[in-house]
C-alpha cells in the first residue's frame, strides 16, 4: 500500500478512473503512511481520518453508478492551515485561533472539493504565516524530511514536509515571500508561485492587492500543473482574476527546449548573499538547459528597489491584517509579527506610493528583459536548510541578516515582479540536503514556465530522491 503514496497524481487519477483501484484504498494507504511518518516531521496537524473514509466511500459509489467522475476524483489532500475549511479546525498556527472551526470553505478549498478531492485535514504552517520556517505555538516545528533537525521551510512548511514523504499527492498552498517555494525548495518538492489573479483568493479583506497568491504544490511539475488546472479561473468574488479557465494546465507539458533563450544568475546580479553550495546547484542546473538546447547567457534583471516595495507593502498589508490583532492581543503574536505590523503601522500614504512605484519600475525593467530572454534562472533560498531550533538563519554566506525576512529576498524580489516563478527540485548539497531552482517567466507565461521545469525535472531526475524516513 506504501507504493500508493509515491504514484503521482496523475497516475492515482488514472488508477482511480480505471477503478484500478477505490478511494478507500488510496485513503487507507495515505492514512497508514501520515501514522507512520507523520510523528518525524510534524507535518499533518489536524487530521479527519473517519471524514475522509466516508469521502471516499460516496466517491467509490459514484464510481460504481458509472457517473461522469471530477479530473481530482479520489485524490487525498490535507489543506494548509491558513486556508479556512469547512467543518475542519482552522488555526493559522496561533493560540488566538486554536479552537477555530470555519462554518464555509475559502475559494482554493472549494475549487478543489468540487474537483473531487478528500479532505485528510490540515498541514502545519508558521503563526499566520509570517516567516518561512514552520513553528508555532499551537503544534510546534515542521521538521525537513531529509534532515530531521533541519527545517522544512514556510509558510507551505507542512505541506511541502507532507508532500516529500507520501502522505499526500498534491498540496495546496499560498506565497507571499515565497512561501511555495522555499519549502519546496528545501524538502525537494515543487512548488509554483503563479501570476497573479491566476489562482483567485476569497474572501480577501485586500481583495485589489496582488502580492500574495495561492498556489500549487506536488512531488512533480506535471501534478502541479494538474492542481493548477483545478485552482485556476476567473470568479466574480476576485475583482482581479484572469480570464482564462484552469482547464489550459491540464495539458502536456512536453516541449523541445532548443533555442530557448535562458538567463541565469547565481545571486541575482549581485543584490543578495548565497551561500556557495546553492550557488553551485543553480550553475550546473544552467547548464542542464545548455545540454538540452538553449541559449544560455549569465544575465539578470536589475532589482533595484524591489526589498524596500517588499518590505513596505507587506508591513501595510500586516498593519491591516493584524493591527486590531496587535491591539488586543500583543502578548499572544509572536516578536516578528509584532515588530513587523508596527512597521505598516507607522507608514505614511507617501510610503506605499514610493512603494507601488518602485514596483510598476521593477515590472518594466523584467518586462525588458523578457523581451532578449525566455527564463531566468536563480536560487530558491539563499541557504540550504537551516538548524530548525532557530527562527531564521543569521547570517547568509558571511552575511549578518537583521530581521526574519532578509534571508528570503532570493524569492521575495522576484514577487515584487509579478512574474510566475517555479520552484523545482534541482540537487542536493554535499551533506545531502535538497536545493530547488528557482524559474522565472515574463508576465502571464506560466504554462511556458511549467514546460520549462517539466523538461528539466525529466532531465534530471533530482525529484525521484525520496527521504530515508519515507522509506
Amino acid at each position: 500500500m506504501t507504493d500508493l503514496c509515491f504514484l503521482t497524481a496523475r497516475e492515482l487519477r488514472a488508477a482511480l478512473g480505471a477503478r484500478e483501484v477505490s478511494a478507500r484504498e488510496v485513503v487507507r494507504a495515505h492514512l497508514d503512511q501520515i501514522e507512520r511518518v507523520n510523528p518525524h516531521v510534524n507535518a499533518v496537524v489536524t487530521l479527519v481520518a473517519d471524514r475522509a473514509l466516508a469521502e471516499a466511500a460516496a466517491a467509490d459509489d459514484r464510481a460504481a453508478r458509472g457517473a461522469e467522475l471530477p479530473p481530482l476524483h479520489g485524490i487525498p489532500i490535507a489543506h494548509k492551515d491558513t486556508h479556512e475549511t469547512a467543518a475542519i479546525r482552522t488555526t493559522f498556527g496561533s493560540p488566538l485561533f486554536a479552537d477555530h472551526v470555519p462554518h464555509r470553505d475559502e475559494l482554493v478549498v472549494e475549487r478543489m472539493r468540487a474537483a473531487g478531492v478528500i479532505s485528510l485535514g490540515k498541514t502545519n504552517v508558521p503563526e499566520f504565516a509570517a516567516g518561512s520556517h514552520t513553528f508555532n505555538p499551537v503544534f510546534g516545528t515542521t521538521r525537513n524530511p531529509y534532515d530531521l533537525g533541519r527545517s522544512a521551510g514556510g509558510s507551505s512548511g507542512g505541506a511541502a514536509a507532507a508532500l516529500a514523504t507520501g502522505m499526500h499527492p498534491l498540496a495546496d498552498g499560498s506565497d507571499l515571500g515565497g512561501s511555495l517555494r522555499n519549502p519546496a525548495s528545501f524538502c525537494n518538492v515543487v512548488g509554483f508561485r503563479p501570476s497573479i489573479g491566476r489562482v483567485p483568493s476569497w474572501p480577501a479583506p485586500l481583495g485589489w492587492t496582488g502580492l500574495g497568491t495561492p498556489g500549487p504544490m506536488a512531488r512533480t511539475v506535471a501534478d502541479a500543473a494538474l492542481l493548477l488546472s483545478v485552482l485556476a479561473g476567473p470568479d466574480p468574488r476576485s475583482p482581479i482574476a484572469l480570464a482564462e479557465p484552469g482547464e489550459v494546465f491540464a495539458r502536456p507539458l512536453d516541449r523541445d527546449l532548443r533555442g530557448l533563450r535562458v538567463a541565469w544568475s547565481p545571486d541575482l546580479g549581485g543584490a543578495v548573499p548565497v551561500e556557495p553550495e546553492v550557488a553551485a546547484v543553480v550553475e550546473e542546473s544552467a547548464k542542464v538547459f545548455d545540454g538540452l538546447g538553449c541559449v544560455v547567457e549569465r544575465a539578470c534583471p536589475d532589482f533595484a528597489g524591489a526589498d524596500e516595495a517588499f518590505r513596505i507593502l507587506r508591513a501595510w498589508q500586516f498593519a491591516v491584517k493584524f493591527g486590531p490583532l496587535l491591539a488586543a492581543s500583543r502578548d499572544r503574536l509572536k516578536d516578528s509579527i509584532v515588530w513587523n505590523t508596527e512597521e505598516g503601522l507607522r507608514l505614511s500614504a507617501v510610503d506605499v506610493g514610493r512603494a507601488e512605484v518602485l514596483r510598476t519600475e521593477l515590472f518594466h525593467r523584467f518586462r525588458e528583459f523578457f523581451t532578449r530572454h525566455d527564463l531566468l534562472l536563480l536560487p530558491v533560498s539563499q541557504v540550504p536548510p537551516f538548524d530548525a531550533g532557530l527562527e531564521y538563519p543569521a547570517r547568509v554566506a558571511g552575511t549578518a541578516m537583521a530581521t526574519y525576512l532578509d534571508w528570503m529576498r532570493s524569492a521575495y524580489f522576484v514577487t515584487v515582479s509579478g512574474s510566475p516563478a517555479l520552484s523545482v527540485p534541482a540537487g542536493f548539497t554535499p551533506g545531502g540536503l535538497p536545493v530547488g531552482l528557482q524559474i522565472v517567466g515574463p508576465h502571464r507565461a506560466d504554462f511556458a514556465v511549467l514546460q520549462a521545469g517539466h523538461v528539466f525535472e525529466q532531465a534530471t531526475g533530482v525529484a525521484r530522491q525520496r527521504p530515508e524516513v519515507a522509506r
